[in-house]
């Protein structure tokens, strides 16, 4: 099981404060950093110091970290128009040396859109689908080539495609809830479908609905990876749990019914759970980035047990 660490900086966080998370997340022998793409906070918190952007701070990271995954849970389809976001993922994984992955979802966060004037279309899911095959089309169309592409959303005529990434092929995340159309996409595009702040019971079922999307498709199941991504809250005894809830604001009972919160043992069984879904992979959810001890303790107390 492969274990990273997934942030939520729109609650308040600077980019020194995601540098010595994303240094902790390589030091400590986590898989990868990841960072949500939003410019405005969700419930009560102030949001200070303010939004930082993701993939300026990915290239930022790209160049301060060595061996660790970068990416995003899930870069907003409403924020970048899809060439220029090609342009941009291909820039920082060439600045990372190959390291990055993209996620990238509709966008759902209304209020932000408000808030920094970017337009909040209806047919968001429409454009989804044209980005995903603009971003994928632009990078794997040979150098000495061109694109085009002639959509309802979105139109280019001979690009360069270029730059090119580093990596052969840029892995892209795809997930969500959705019964059908998401499946759908994860099977058409897809190296990797995340399902996000689920159940077992969910996992189980929206993973069947991807593996029989992928066969539907002419594509075996097990060429994606699957994964989840759950709020981590632990502590070596139940005091500690219980001041780590306090931290976030959020209940212990409810952090042990929807995310990975306990003792050590308990998360470690929890995930083994989610292991048997065919889970490979997790994104811990961590929201008190301050906390690097935190970290510490699911590196030497749970990661320890799952090699």
């Amino acid at each position: 099981m492969d274990l990273r660490i997934f942030t939520e900086p729109q609650q308040g966080a600077s980019y020194d404060t995601l540098l010595a998370v994303a240094k902790a997340t390589e030091d400590l022998g986590f898989d990868a950093f990841f960072r949500s793409d939003h410019y405005l906070s969700m419930g009560s918190s102030d949001g200070l110091p303010g939004p930082t952007d993701a993939w300026i701070t990915l290239a930022g990271l790209a160049r301060e970290t060595k061996r660790i995954r970068l990416g995003t849970l899930m870069t907003a389809g409403t924020f970048r128009l899809p060439g220029v976001l090609a342009i941009q993922v291909a820039q920082v994984d060439q600045m990372s040396g190959g390291r990055v992955e993209l996620g990238l979802g509709a966008g759902w966060f209304e209020d932000e859109h408000k808030a920094y004037g970017i337009p909040f279309p209806k047919e968001k899911f429409a454009r989804l689908e044209e980005q995903l095959a603009i971003v994928t089309g632009l990078w794997a169309t040979e150098v000495g080539k061109t694109f085009s592409y002639d959509g309802t959303h979105y139109q280019l005529s001979d690009s360069p495609a270029l730059p090119k990434p580093a990596q052969r092929k840029i892995p892209v995340l795809i997930g969500g809830h959705g019964a059908t159309r998401t499946p759908r996409l994860a099977a058409q595009y897809a190296d990797e479908f995340n399902l996000p702040f689920a159940s077992i019971e969910d996992t189980e079922r929206q993973f069947g609905r991807v593996r029989a999307a992928a066969e539907k498709a002419g594509r075996a199941p097990g060429d994606l990876v699957y994964s989840n991504a759950l709020v981590v809250c632990v502590g070596k005894d139940d005091a500690e749990v219980a001041r780590r809830a306090a931290a976030i604001g959020r209940e212990v009972d409810e952090l042990k019914a929807n995310g990975l919160a306990g003792s050590p043992a308990e998360v470690v069984d929890k995930i083994g759970r989610y292991a048997a879904t065919g889970s490979s992979r997790l994104y811990l959810q961590v929201l008190d980035l301050d906390d690097l001890d935190h970290l510490e303790l699911i590196s030497s107390q749970v990661s320890s047990q799952l090699s």
